[in-house]
């Protein structure tokens, strides 16, 4: 499971605000396309999730599998923990930096799965997912800062109204 697949996207948010979508699992359903629920097992001392165990709907491939996660200062990583009935092997992670517009996030994959996939498909496959997810997170993340800005906007508005 050496050869990995990456893609990159920048969010025009902070990258504490993107970590904190990248660790709401529970609301992964609501952005990640093929995830279907993502429950917390476990928590490490510092209270971030370090097993999370998924159900995925990806067309072709169901799955449950569970995930180790680390986490840094600069990204999450996983690992395959608990091995679905399809996927057999996963190694990832987001790596966060700021940029002029905000925060440039990587995605790193490597999936292997049971059935045996010849190296090109299985590549666009990763591709696929990878671009998929960098998309809905940067949709998440921008939509929430969006729908705060809107709040804010609003509330400004209300004192104004309010002293006058």
């Amino acid at each position: 499971m050496a050869d990995r697949t990456t893609s990159s996207i920048s969010i025009t948010a902070s990258g504490p605000a993107v970590m904190a979508v990248i660790a709401d699992f529970a609301a992964y359903p609501q952005w990640a396309t093929a995830v279907r629920s993502a429950e917390v097992a476990a928590r490490g001392a510092d209270g971030r999730p370090s097993l999370v165990r998924f159900s995925l709907d990806a067309g072709m491939i169901k799955d449950s599998y569970g995930l180790s996660y680390r986490w840094d200062d600069s990204g999450v990583h996983w690992d395959l923990a608990e091995p679905g009935s399809v996927i057999s092997a996963m190694t990832g992670g987001y790596s966060l930096a700021g940029d002029s517009r905000g925060t440039e996030v990587t995605y790193e994959l490597s999936v292997d799965l049971r059935v045996p996939l010849p190296g090109m498909l299985k590549r666009k496959a990763e591709k696929v997912i990878i671009d998929t997810a960098l998309k809905g997170l940067k949709a998440r993340v921008e939509g929430l800062r969006a729908q705060a800005t809107a709040g804010s906007t609003h509330l400004d508005q209300d004192r104004e109204e309010g002293a006058t």
